[in-house]
């Protein structure tokens, strides 16, 4: 059978041979599990319950679930291929589903390394590196969106609220509060820059409205300098905002709110960060977390 389907998928359906390969290693191994879980049975005589211990016998073993939900794919071609053949009448993969890819943890940059860079880039003179300065600060401090933060205009910036208005998604408008140190720096970019009448809060050096493109290689190149991290964009710092207040012990719906979240459970992801810095924390320090029974 597992030859048949071979020549289909290489004659009827033009696969390339390394798909056909795949196909080929994924039903051998599904034919061997059949073969240890009950001597004798066939790829034919499968059921659900078999497929999915099959899964679940490959997630114990390590696999992610995107290299199961793979070999699922193969085994559902497959069968389907034999009920196209009449060699069966049901399809074993009909009610299985493969197991959820799990999201990842949003990465953030720690406390001390933010501190860090805020301090080189508060050295610079011109405005242009008020302008670097502010922009990262105000992510960090704010956790605003990069379209958020490109958008902003001078109006926006209420120093005697000690807040900015923010447009978000769907042109939905908050204020967000800012703190002393952001309120000085803002002052500080804005009187470099100069400027008559309402203008675009980040201009570029021709005084255009900065752009999505150009804040994300600012905060690239500046997150380079103090993190490993794969991603080192705004929404990093976004990520490290919430982090460092959930940390810091701000309320849930306090986080959800200043970040323009529509649902609480968006937020929550957050949560699990911390969490893991919590168990790595503990992992590292009590003496016992290591020993295993």
């Amino acid at each position: 059978m597992i030859a048949g389907f071979l020549d289909y998928l290489n004659l009827e359906r033009a696969y390339s041979p390394h798909t056909v390969a795949g196909y080929e290693n994924d039903l051998k191994a599904f034919e061997a599990y059949l073969g240890n879980t009950e001597k004798g049975l066939e790829l034919k005589d499968a059921d659900a319950d078999l497929v999915r211990g099959w899964a679940m016998s490959l997630m114990a073993s390590g696999m992610k679930a995107t290299s199961v939900n793979r070999k699922l794919s193969s085994l559902r071609t497959f069968y389907k291929y034999l009920l196209k053949k009449e060699v069966i009448k049901v399809s074993p993969l009909q009610n299985v589903s493969g197991p959820k890819k799990t999201k990842p943890l949003p990465q953030f940059v720690r406390e001390e390394d933010m501190e860090r860079l805020l301090s080189a880039t508060a050295q610079g003179e011109s405005w242009q590196e008020a302008r670097e300065h502010v922009i990262l600060q105000l992510f960090y401090e704010t956790g605003i969106r990069l379209s958020e933060l490109v958008g902003l205009n001078d109006a926006d910036v209420d120093f005697g609220r000690m807040a900015i208005k923010v447009t978000g998604k769907r042109n939905k408008q908050r204020i967000v509060p800012i703190g002393q140190g952001l309120a000085d720096s803002l002052k500080r970019y804005m009187e470099l820059r100069g400027g008559d009448g309402p203008s675009p809060l980040f201009v570029t050096d021709k005084g255009n409205r900065v752009y999505s493109g150009w804040v994300y290689r600012l905060v690239r190149k500046n997150l380079s300098q103090v993190v490993t991290l794969k991603k080192r964009s705004p929404h990093v710092l976004r990520h490290t905002f919430a982090t460092a207040m959930l940390n810091n012990d701000a309320e849930l719906e306090a986080v959800k709110e200043l970040m323009g979240h529509e649902s609480v459970s968006t937020t929550q992801i957050y949560t699990h960060t911390t969490f893991e810095e919590l168990k790595k924390a503990y992992q590292q320090a009590h003496p016992r977390a290591s020993i295993n029974p």
